[in-house]
């Protein structure tokens, strides 16, 4: 079937996982777009449904194959289409699910167009998946919100931690042109993007393809106009330079927001993972943060009950974390990935203990939000606001990654980034309520 009879078809996407399958999604649906595919809107049936799959966790996995269990019965008879990192590892498993149409893996992602048109013409059950995972870029940069945009900078990953299937998944370390990349910021400001998250498998191993640097990459950003904000979704410990510190810390757009991956607090659990760090390090690294940017909010990754972790081990993990001066964890049980090298290590750890640790550190996670919320208090920040939903509140972030509430009747200032008096907890205890100010005398605000 050639690609142009695609023309007047409706698509439903789901995407599950990172940020940076969201930007492929967005993408997909952009090229599909080119060729007459619009998005099916409420109450329609699509003809095309487009499952992005995760595949970090078993729960992940289960997630993707309710979605496409749930959008079969939403949408019958649509060409059912799955792709993403679990469509790479395990193609026969999805294949095989009821209403399956076809599974693409990560290196046919590029040629998803052509394929879906082919599948079109086609009842047989297709399935593209290279035996090794991607190793071109492909380009993505997706609005999130109209605002907000994500910008994919790098993919795959040279790390090979033993718990952690992505680098068969998605591949090794590559990522687009420094030129490339600021071509794509630069339609986002043009499209009314004030905020681009920059996002990656391992964005600081920025380079690998292209020979150029990821500071060089930040500083190329910088100059971009148009974009007010910038944020680094994650980055490694050991790839967080002090002069990417240094860098963001006089930034005219880089926001004091970092979001470093940790896993554990245990240096013998950091050894049964192959991180390239320890404690000690990792303690440093935060030290540097605050020294360089006091006020950035830092969140951070946990793993617990990775096999090997005693109760010792944990305790050790969980006061470690407790003694860092962060502002919010973000904890992931560990989950057994066919093929890791994690499966060699003695010691498993019983689900309900996984769930208790879990707890203790979500608990510890709040503690720690709260302490970051409540010292800004009283300040004024400049907030980025967004989701006005007809008759509620606006909401939007200050550049230190604070969640902040404006009552509607303030006027239209949704899309524009206010300086706001942050006040009180709300209701729910998620946002500080805030009071937006005049950032002049003529009472205008930025836009």
């Amino acid at each position: 079937m050639p690609v142009n009879a695609l023309k007047g078809k409706k698509a439903a996407y789901f995407t599950l996982g990172c940020k940076l399958n969201y930007a492929e999604t967005s993408a997909i649906a952009e090229r599909l777009e080119a060729y007459g595919v619009e998005s099916a809107g409420d109450g329609e049936v699509a003809d095309i449904c487009i499952v992005n799959t995760c595949s970090v966790t078993e729960v992940a996995e289960s997630k993707g194959r309710q979605a496409v269990s749930r959008l079969r019965r939403k949408h019958p008879g649509a060409l059912m289409v799955v792709t993403g990192c679990y469509a790479q590892l395990r193609p026969e498993q999805l294949a095989a699910l009821e209403g399956v149409d076809l599974v693409v893996g990560t290196k046919q992602k590029a040629g998803i167009v052509s394929l879906i048109a082919e599948a079109l013409s086609s009842p047989t059950t297709h399935t593209e998946v290279a035996a090794e995972a991607a190793g071109t870029f492909l380009p993505a940069c997706a609005s999130g919100e109209r605002t907000r945009f994500f910008l994919k900078v790098q993919d795959g990953c040279d790390y090979f931690c033993t718990y952690c299937t992505i680098p068969y998944a998605r591949g090794r370390s590559r990522n687009g042109s420094i030129a490339s990349l600021v071509s794509q910021a630069e339609e986002a400001a043009r499209k009314g993007g004030k905020e681009i998250v920059l996002t990656g498998v391992n964005i600081g191993d920025f380079g690998k393809t292209t020979g150029e640097s990821f500071i060089d990459l930040l500083r190329a950003l910088d100059r971009v106009e148009g974009i007010q904000r910038y944020r680094i979704s994650s980055i490694e410990p050991n790839l967080l330079t002090e002069e990417i510190l240094r860098f963001c810390a006089e930034s005219r757009a880089f926001m004091p927001h970092f979001h470093i991956p940790l896993q554990s607090g245990s240096d013998e659990v950091l050894r049964l993972m192959h991180r390239r760090y320890d404690t000690k390090f990792f303690a440093h690294k935060i030290e540097e943060v605050r020294h360089h940017i006091p006020d950035a909010f830092i969140g951070v990754d946990v793993i617990v009950g990775m096999r090997g972790e005693t109760d010792q081990l944990f305790r050790e993990a969980y006061d470690f974390i407790a003694s860092l001066p962060v502002s919010q964890l973000h904890v992931f049980s560990y989950s057994e990935r066919p093929g890791t090298k994690a499966l060699q290590i003695p010691g498993i750890v019983p689900p309900e203990l996984k769930h208790e640790r879990s707890q203790q550190l979500l608990a510890l996670s709040q503690e720690k939000l709260h302490t970051h919320y409540n010292i800004y208090i009283g300040q004024t920040r400049p907030v980025l606001l967004e989701h006005n939903r007809k008759g509620g509140p606006l909401h939007g972030f200050t550049d230190n990654y604070i969640r902040v509430e404006v009552p509607p009747s303030r006027g239209n200032l949704e899309g524009s980034v206010v300086p706001v008096r942050l006040g009180q907890w709300n209701e729910n205890g998620d946002a500080l309520i805030g009071e937006p100010e005049k950032s002049d005398d003529r009472g205008h605000y930025e836009s």
